[in-house]
């Protein structure tokens, strides 16, 4: 056990790191432009925000469903495969951006509609769209080559290049917004750049990869239809179940403006910490994928059950510290993300939904993380749908009369039934390796 408590913190603890930097780089974008001279500005990057997590996000099973699927066959020892995997994945992730793109009008005509948010900010919302939406190619293949790394238990390659990202993305938001006056225009250049930057520098590890993991570039395995369709099974059960846990907080942020300005951009602040907690506790569930998948593609039930064991185990543990975290610092976190006293006193009064959150979440976190290694994408799509549509919607219609604290409350029952129903699922895992 262990040993295996050591394989798994040796994947984990740089994913963690990994993660915390997309989660410092959002946390960045905000506090940059809530010391700007209005609230608009952060409502502005929060509604655009929700937006590129619906294509982004939502695309996440490019990651995701390549995870899974080249850790299995890493267990197998399948190196051609390992390489038509990432062509097939890299491909897909393209023809996206390029559609992603060329829709990129009314995609944002759509998302402001649904979204909603005043007349300044959906005028400052449109503009960070138009500059950041040509860095899609960038990120959807950065999604692919990340997720093909993690597949490999390549863990620092996957830290070198969020580092890239992340720092270089947080060293040009101050040099646009606050060197040249850019506004949210510069926030969205310096993702562009340094998204770009992480391209170059996965395709560098990918290289390395390759040669450490000897294998031909087999014409019929590349073009083998059955691999292919098998990837976009896996990959549309992963989209629903991701699309509608986009949904789930573009309603939250949507719902947040409609009580006003203030509301939203005290909501946005605390979303990026609830983000803190869900890219930190992702670090091992990403591990859990890299471990889960090996296990099933090797058909080892002792290293799936110890796998198991070890991601609940320590993600329960991080998540108390989480929530230490925010009863001590909380509202000193929250202080430095912005300097207007009205949107820090609204976020104060809703500081201890966070300070719950860790520990109520980390458990779906560890879950999906499992499911995506067993790449039981079916499972995820259904327990997600029902947590959305059976629980999240009705709980927030019945709590309608608390304001804003009914629909954190409404977020928590969401996480909460995220868990039980894959849990439910989790039940048959002992047939997982038997169906391979």
């Amino acid at each position: 056990m262990l040993k295996h408590n050591t394989r798994l913190l040796r994947l984990a603890v740089p994913l963690i790191l990994s993660n915390l930097t997309i989660a410092l780089q959002g946390m960045v974008d905000t506090a940059v432009v809530g010391h700007l001279d209005t609230p608009v500005y952060i409502g502005a990057v929060a509604v655009a925000a929700v937006i590129f997590n619906f294509l982004y996000w939502g695309m996440g099973f490019l990651r995701m469903s390549t995870v899974g699927i080249i850790a299995q066959f890493k267990g197998d020892e399948n190196h051609e495969r390992l390489r038509s995997a990432l062509l097939h994945s890299c491909f897909l992730g393209v023809v996206i951006a390029l559609v992603i793109l060329l829709l990129q009008t009314p995609i944002i005509t759509l998302g402001l509609d649904l979204v909603g948010g005043s007349a300044d900010i959906r005028k400052h919302a449109g503009v960070y769209f138009y500059w950041a939406v040509w860095g899609a190619p960038a990120v959807l293949l950065n999604m692919t080559c990340i997720g093909w790394l993690l597949g490999m238990q390549n863990a620092r390659a996957t830290l070198y290049v969020t580092l890239l990202i992340g720092i270089l993305n947080i060293v040009l938001d101050f040099v646009f917004v606050f060197g040249l006056g850019l506004d949210v225009r510069g926030v969205a250049l310096a993702s562009v750049i340094s998204q770009y930057s992480g391209s170059g520098l996965a395709a560098f590890f990918i290289y390395g990869e390759l040669k450490r993991h000897p294998g031909r570039w087999r014409r019929q395995v590349i073009l083998d239809t059955k691999d292919f369709a098998a990837l976009l099974l896996l990959n549309q059960d992963i989209f629903i179940r991701t699309m509608c846990l986009i949904f789930a907080f573009a309603f939250f942020t949507r719902q947040g403006a409609s009580q006003g300005e203030l509301i939203l951009a005290a909501n946005a602040v605390l979303l990026h910490f609830q983000m803190l907690v869900a890219l930190g506790l992702d670090g091992f569930a990403n591990a859990a994928e890299a471990l889960v998948g090996k296990a099933v593609g090797a058909r080892d039930h002792r290293q799936f059950r110890e796998s198991v064991r070890s991601v609940m185990t320590w993600g329960g543990g991080v998540a108390l510290l989480y929530s230490l975290l925010f009863i001590i610092a909380g509202a000193g976190m929250v202080n430095l993300m912005t300097n207007i006293e009205a949107v820090r006193e609204t976020a104060y009064q809703y500081l201890p939904w966070m300070i719950a959150s860790p520990v109520i979440s980390v458990w779906c976190f560890m879950f999906d993380g499992i499911f995506i290694g067993a790449t039981r994408g079916r499972e995820l799509r259904n327990g997600m749908l029902f947590s959305t549509f059976v629980v999240y919607l009705p709980c927030w219609y019945l709590l309608l009369g608390l304001g804003n604290h009914g629909l954190w409350l409404a977020l928590m029952g969401f996480f909460i039934a995220r868990a039980l129903s894959l849990l439910w699922y989790y039940r048959g895992a002992g047939n997982w390796i038997s169906e391979i």
